[in-house]
């Protein structure tokens, strides 16, 4: 199962003790402090990489711990360090702090932050020598270690976002141009998550139908615009068997606007299918009006019957090379 969000726990490293030690020689046995400081606890980082299903696999183990810190040795040793914890999450994974509301993007490949401080070592009695205090008797315990429930929230960096109204054809045109096996039905929601597609090595995405009041929480559309919020461009999938498919179009886009603005922005082409259940006349006449009433580029497809489909993939393919 794709997992998009999911709460992770992290502590990071307690820092190790200072002791008090003391040096003894041969036939001398007090020779001044020689307690050691205590080692630093580890930290946590997050770190990017390309694994889409990594959340999937933290859902039954979403707890991550530093090492802690080493007490301090004799002769003025220093204990040891605490090892880091890296926790591995996909590229656009949004982490917030639960308890700062620090926020934090991971984008690149190979990207590390650190989202966690180890505990600093205790001073051991070696540390407090001086010139009036020639035999210090104190030491400092470690720093607590610091911890955090975070929420993670992937964002898909995906080419282009197919969006649209249940049962638009968006799992149909994505199964087309890609390798994707994304469910197919003649019922609404059948993609209850995203899938993923690649052609020429650009990412698709199909992103669960929008309904009107999608951006208020209903239907399943809402949980997922964010993974459109970071497409170069959008696919807008409007089916002829809408009694209205400008009406259509402008219930989904509407939501849209109510999630995040910006998104009007991208480039949008419209794409009217299922063809196959009017009249060529019809699909010429819709085609003509969508254009005009909106603005945008307007294709015409029955994936099923791969009429249409070649013109529209050569036209996003050459779209997205100059992108």
């Amino acid at each position: 199962m794709f997992i998009d969000e999911l709460k992770i726990y992290a502590q990071s490293g307690k820092g190790g003790d200072g002791v008090v030690r003391w040096m003894h020689y041969r036939g001398n046995e007090y020779g001044g402090p020689a307690g050691g400081d205590g080692g630093r606890g580890g930290d946590v980082y997050l770190e990017a990489v390309r694994n889409l299903s990594l959340l999937s696999k933290y859902t039954s183990d979403n707890e991550f711990h530093a090492g802690d810190g080493g007490q301090g040795q004799g002769n003025n040793l220093f204990g040891k360090g605490g090892d880091d914890c890296i926790i591995k999450l996909p590229i656009g994974s949004k982490v917030t702090n639960l308890d700062t509301g620090e926020v934090y993007m991971l984008e690149t490949e190979g990207e590390r932050i650190k989202v966690l401080n180890g505990g600093n070592g205790g001073y051991g009695n070696y540390h407090f020598k001086s010139a009036t205090n020639r035999s210090p008797e104190e030491a400092v315990p470690g720093q607590t270690a610091q911890k955090a429930w975070f929420q993670v929230e992937l964002v898909l960096g995906v080419d282009v976002g197919l969006i649209g109204k249940p049962n638009a054809g968006k799992s149909t045109l994505l199964n087309t141009f890609t390798n994707a096996t994304s469910a197919i039905g003649a019922y609404p929601f059948t993609t209850l998550e995203p899938h993923l597609g690649e052609l020429y090595g650009y990412v698709l995405a199909d992103v669960p139908g929008l309904i009107e009041g999608a951006a208020e929480g209903k239907g399943l559309g809402h949980k997922f615009l964010r993974h459109a919020s970071r497409a170069k461009m959008l696919l807008h999938l409007v089916s002829l068997e809408e009694e209205n498919p400008l009406e259509a179009y402008e219930i989904v886009r509407n939501e849209v606007k109510k999630y995040d603005e910006s998104l009007l922005e991208k480039v949008e082409w419209i794409v009217l299918t299922k063809t196959d259940v009017r009249t060529e006349e019809e699909v010429a006449h819709i085609a003509k009006e969508v254009a005009a009433k909106t603005g945008k580029r307007v294709f015409t497809i029955s994936a099923p019957l791969e009429e249409g489909t070649k013109e529209l993939q050569d036209a996003l393919v050459a779209e997205l090379r100059v992108k």
